[in-house]
């Protein structure tokens, strides 16, 4: 089925635009823009170059896609906003395109970013996640699936989020959240495991006990992350998510919060 495209709108004839989108007055999309089937854009969307939006997506109005990233590094390079499909990318959102040559910032499939969220340059974004009214999250961040994030919460450059985590609401952060957790406060705590999200998943009771003894070597001992490591693989029965936690704990380089 042909889009249905307003002739007020300001589309360059060089955008590549699927099958079965509507498309309404006032939205501005620019040359090197590529929009999948079934998509829906509201008044006043801003669509810039490098946009690369799959199938069945929401964007709402007033927000920006492949914003020029806010970095003082930037120096006009060729970059990229890859969005997979089924997400609702709400009013006033905006997603800056990577800062260098040839990269990008990805949001998944099936994410939820409520009014006022911004997403900032090289920063990657799994699937299934939410983002709350007015979420900042810097640039050069990862976000793995699930990931739930309160109003007002701002994640710093470079960090990581992991699976299954929420970050309560009106939080700042510099360092690493783990997978399954429920953090917030400021200074950032730990909070206890996410276990609503993880019955959701089909997590078993037993892992999700599993997972909170994890999190007790963690957070309420005394040593190192390297030496909670070799704790949590000694004293810890194994399992994807037991292993999950233990290369999320491996990889990260600005270290966790708590810690």
């Amino acid at each position: 089925m042909a889009s249905e495209i307003s002739p007020k709108a300001e589309i360059s004839p060089k955008a590549k635009i699927g099958n079965n989108c509507k498309i309404f007055p006032f939205v501005y999309i620019e040359d090197d823009v590529e929009i999948g089937d079934n998509c829906i854009i509201f008044p006043f969307v801003s669509i810039c170059d490098g946009s690369r939006i799959g199938r069945n997506n929401k964007i709402h109005q007033g927000a920006v896609i492949a914003a020029l990233p806010q970095d003082f590094n930037f120096r006009g390079a060729k970059s990229y906003v890859e969005i997979g499909d089924n997400n609702v990318i709400r009013e006033n959102v905006v997603i800056n395109r990577g800062s260098s040559q040839g990269s990008k910032t990805v949001i998944g499939s099936s994410n939820f970013l409520f009014e006022g969220t911004h997403i900032s340059h090289d920063t990657v974004i799994g699937d299934h996640c939410v983002f709350g009214y007015g979420v900042k999250i810097a640039g050069d961040c990862e976000i793995h699936n699930g990931a739930i994030f309160s109003s007002s919460a701002v994640q710093n450059a470079n960090t990581r989020v992991g699976r299954l985590a929420m970050v309560q609401a009106g939080c700042t952060f510099s360092k690493d959240i783990p997978p399954f957790v429920i953090a917030g406060g400021n200074p950032m705590t730990y909070n206890g495991i996410n276990a609503t999200m993880m019955k959701n998943a089909g997590i078993e009771q037993k892992v999700q006990k599993h997972i909170a003894n994890a999190y007790r070597l963690l957070f309420n001992g005394k040593t190192s992350v390297f030496d909670v490591i070799i704790q949590i693989r000694d004293q810890v029965p194994d399992s994807p998510e037991i292993q999950t936690i233990i290369k999320f704990l491996e990889s990260t380089s600005k270290g966790i919060i708590g810690k």
